[in-house]
């Protein structure tokens, strides 16, 4: 009886039920858990893309405090913490800009008096007679220092560090200082000094954005 059935059921174009369970358990499952996979291990390469920091490869270098090295202040002496970009440059490290920028320091925007070359330990003075100190110079960073007779008082320490994260440039100009000055402890001056410097910044960061193709 059964046999007779099945030959009933082929002849009028079905399938028994049978044949269907066991075609949708094999390939129907596999091709789902291959979906399934691949949209797990898309999820995971997105994220891991997207979510990884910027690498900071130049940590403050180990120098001694006699050394007249500071590491970056997030207390309340810290001025300002800016960031730019400096645009695409996939074939370009963070180590090659910041290279560049001590080699040929005429990119500096208010450069002055100071060498073409600089190197840890200089003295000169930025544009309008403005004495800084170069404290530190890291793999990929650029610390200087404002020295008595400076406009914004001496004492403030400006640490530029150039980083990149999937071939994207970015830099961060970070300012701090070891005792208020009188400009900062004035309102108005305080505010056109941050502004001020702002602006300062993002000129050395266009620049450098344009430079770093041949960096």
């Amino acid at each position: 009886m059964f046999a007779l059935r099945e030959v009933l059921m082929r002849k009028a174009g079905r399938t028994p039920r049978r044949a269907l369970r066991g075609s949708a358990t094999g390939p129907g499952r596999a091709s789902a858990r291959t979906a399934s996979a691949g949209l797990l291990a898309a999820a995971l390469l997105i994220t891991a893309t997207t979510t990884a920091p910027p690498s900071y490869a130049g940590s403050p270098p180990s120098r001694s405090p006699s050394a007249g090295y500071r590491s970056p202040s997030t207390g309340p002496n810290q001025v300002y913490r800016y960031g730019y970009s400096l645009g695409f440059h996939p074939f370009t490290s963070p180590h090659d800009v910041r290279e560049q920028l001590t080699g040929n320091f005429w990119l500096f925007p208010v450069r002055g008096d100071c060498p073409a070359v600089i190197h840890p330990a200089d003295e000169c003075e930025l544009l309008g007679g403005n004495p800084v100190r170069v404290e530190a110079i890291g793999y990929d960073s650029l610390q200087i220092a404002t020295l008595p007779g400076h406009d914004l008082g001496d004492g403030m320490h400006i640490r530029f560090t150039f980083a990149r994260a999937l071939a994207l440039h970015c830099l961060v100009v970070s300012a701090w200082q070891d005792r208020p000055t009188p400009c900062s402890e004035r309102t108005l001056c305080s505010a056109a000094s941050r502004t001020g410097a702002w602006v300062l910044w993002r000129v050395l960061a266009e620049t450098l954005s344009i430079s770093a193709y041949v960096a």
